[in-house]
């Protein structure tokens, strides 16, 4: 509507009655729709923890618990994997004063490369106390100076200690670039994630895969001959710290361990500022909100040896989030109290450090003497590092920069694509999704009207589940026989065409009943902005960090947005009964548009443009970033993580999906792979074989292509 013509409005109703009308509108502020229902439901997990915790109350039920975590763990990130030869070697080594340092290569998984440095101390006898050295994402891994610095003070100080490469860091990058040992997708962070993103659809993680890496790393420290495997203990900064928290939920092995600035805030958590904690993939536990687990728990399995938490005050704003300290205290207090409760109150400690997120000074002598307190009985702390002096990267190589060229390792995507893939286990849609025993949304709510010159408009809102509320608009013809189709249309930008001569208007003067809506996180219903600071707050206003959150605390936006599409379906049928409702939805709405007319057999007809034309291509590109859809217009979108669910490959793909519409019509326009180019013939033919829908190698998306549709054409 133009603007002089709005203004009119008024004005025309004053000369009739000489009152202007009340023309006020309630609209929500949909924006916090989403992000309130990610706080319901990070509320009522911490409640559900809390409960349990509260239950813990003797040594048996703290036992009882140490285990469930251990179980509950593996079946959240993918089973507990089967041990293979880890076929280690030393490939080299080269003395220093006060230590010596091998290098060493062993296999987590067959032919699954992980470059290690182990520092062996020249003074004392062996068997000395063993030290695993967890690195945080630095891009040089195993090379990154503060890490060398503390894995040389340790090895002054008496200890063996084992430093290797995680996945996507140092000799492990796995996307190289120019530099082998550097990463083409811009850092260690993307390494780990871009891989975790992929692992979910077949129902593993980046979680298993790196607490893997660090159990067999254990293995080979704790059975090397100058190390005493009754004293080991796990540290690390950062991710290593985190990785630390991992290792200590799996393996009992552990004597003491230290976590400095790993991600200690829980996710469900008091004061939830939504999308939350959402990390490398590595970090972020799938599911883990519907069961009550977080990632404090992960440190529960330790009780009641030695445990150092060490933390960067500035975290709270500077890393994290603004929960970050605050999480991080009271979960602290819940797990002291555990160790009260087993007679150890004195082997638990909290230090928080004012200094930026890192391994500074203070923090690896913290390092030192919780170690030299606990695993050698030596109560006086050193005041002082040893002499320390970072080696060269080249100097700690043990596969001559890359474990891809220099021992033909696999990756993890190598590793993806190789996995056996066990028979698919039919699961009906509704139940993957998690959309069984939802009640029936309500009818539209109108919330205003406006007009063009042939057309009616009403502004309406729906309501597909309590307190979540959806835009849309309604155009229907002010002159011409409302008797044409009733279209639902989704597009990723939202109901931005509203503009008159636009593709909805010009249906709705021809007869068609047209609905503009916008699911939850879309459009008018994106995500406000969350606390914090302004980096942290601008990175996770993302459809990837909700896409992370809402996997986390069980409600896949996939499945959220299904539920939208078929909760406006049914409202939509509601309001026009006798006439064919067509579903038209182009880009990454295209999938909740599928799967919602696969649950719903009155949408008569689907039209499907530029859309993913399968999960399987997402596990099939090395490079799927999972980025969000931009620009409709410009056709340059990447298919985004928002519509990954967990294990979705062990039971459906979409061309499954799209054969189970059958006899009514599907076309498919335009079909995109993961990197959102159009699909070639040969893969589609792979992919949808003569399924009998129609794939169109156009997505055109205009007047003339639903009147054809709408005839038959």
């Amino acid at each position: 509507m133009r603007r002089r013509n709005f203004l009119a409005l008024p004005a025309a109703a004053f000369a009739q009655t000489g009152t202007i009308p009340d023309r006020r509108v309630p609209y929500r502020n949909y924006s916090r729709c989403l992000p309130d229902l990610l706080r319901r439901l990070a509320a009522a997990a911490y409640e559900t923890r809390n409960r349990r915790l509260e239950q813990l109350t003797s040594t048996g039920a703290i036992r009882e618990y140490q285990d469930w975590v251990t179980r509950t763990f593996w079946a959240l990130t993918g089973g507990l994997p089967e041990k293979t030869p880890l076929n280690a070697r030393t490939v080299g080594a080269f003395e220093r004063s006060g230590y010596r340092v091998e290098k060493v290569v062993f296999e987590s998984r067959p032919n699954f490369h992980v470059p290690a440095n182990l520092y062996l101390p020249s003074a004392g006898r062996p068997p000395y106390p063993g030290v695993l050295f967890q690195m945080g994402h630095a891009a040089d891994g195993k090379a990154y100076p503060s890490y060398q610095k503390c894995c040389q003070g340790l090895a002054r100080l008496g200890f063996a200690v084992l430093a290797f490469d995680p996945m996507g860091q140092g000799e492990r990058t796995y996307y190289p670039g120019a530099n082998p040992a550097r990463s083409r997708l811009g850092s260690a962070d993307d390494e780990h994630t871009v891989p975790g993103k992929q692992m979910l659809l077949v129902g593993d993680t980046a979680t298993r895969l790196q607490v893997w890496d660090a159990v067999r790393a254990l293995d080979y420290l704790s059975a090397h001959p100058a190390v005493d495997k009754t004293r080991l203990g796990s540290t690390g900064q950062s991710g290593g710290g985190t990785v630390t928290m991992l290792l200590a939920a799996v393996d009992r092995r552990l004597a003491a361990a230290v976590v400095t600035c790993g991600n200690t805030e829980n996710f469900a958590c008091a004061g939830f500022i939504p999308p939350g904690s959402t990390d490398d993939a590595e970090q972020n536990l799938v599911n883990s909100g519907p069961a009550g687990f977080d990632r404090w728990d992960l440190l529960y399995p330790l009780a009641p040896k030695p445990l150092l938490v060490v933390s960067s005050a500035r975290d709270f704003f500077g890393t994290y989030s603004p929960n970050y300290l605050s999480s991080g205290r009271e979960e602290f207090g819940k797990l002291r109290a555990i160790y009260r409760r087993l007679g150890g109150e004195e082997r638990i400690g909290w230090q928080e450090n004012p200094m930026p997120h890192g391994l500074a000074y203070d923090l690896r002598l913290s390092v030192y003497n919780w170690f030299r307190r606990w695993l050698q009985g030596e109560a006086a702390p050193v005041a002082e590092e040893p002499p320390v002096s970072p080696e060269e990267e080249r100097t700690l190589w043990v596969a001559g920069g890359n474990v891809m060229s220099g021992f033909g390792s696999e990756s993890p995507f190598t590793l993806l694509r190789k996995a056996p893939r066990p028979a698919r286990s039919e699961a009906p849609l509704d139940q993957l999704l998690s959309l069984q025993g939802r009640p029936p949304a309500a009818g539209f709510r109108k919330l205003g009207e406006a007009s063009f010159r042939d057309v009616a408009i009403r502004a309406v809102e729906l309501e597909p589940e309590p307190e979540i509320w959806l835009p849309a608009y309604l155009y229907q013809p002010r002159r011409a026989a409302a008797d044409g189709p009733v279209l639902l249309m989704l597009e990723p930008g939202g109901r931005r065409h509203w503009q008159e001569g636009s593709l909805y208007a010009t249906l709705a003067a021809e007869g068609w009943a047209v609905c503009a809506a916008d699911l939850r996180g879309v459009g008018d219903s994106s995500p406000e902005f969350g606390s914090g600071s302004p980096s942290y707050a601008a990175f996770r206003h993302a459809d990837n960090q909700y896409a992370w959150a809402a996997l986390m605390l069980g409600r896949p936006l996939l499945s959220q947005r299904t539920a939208d599409v078929l909760a406006l379906a049914a409202a939509l049928r509601a309001e026009f009964p006798s006439r064919p409702l067509m579903v038209a939805a182009r880009g990454f709405l295209t999938v909740p548009a599928l799967c919602a007319a696969a649950l719903d057999p009155a949408i008569h007809t689907l039209y499907l443009a530029r859309g993913l034309a399968a999960f399987q291509l997402l596990i099939e590109s090395e490079e799927y970033l999972g980025g969000r859809y931009e620009n409709e217009d410009q056709g340059r979108e990447i298919h985004p993580f928002a519509n990954v669910v967990f294990g979705f490959l062990r039971h459906t793909d979409l061309p499954q999906i799209a054969a189970s519409l059958s006899p009514r019509r599907l076309v498919l326009a335009g079909p995109v792979d993961a990197r959102g180019a159009a699909l070639a013939p040969d893969v589609a033919a792979r992919l949808y074989g003569s399924r009998g829908f129609e794939i169109r190698p156009q997505a055109s998306w205009d007047a003339e292509t639903f009147r054809r549709l709408a005839a038959g054409a």
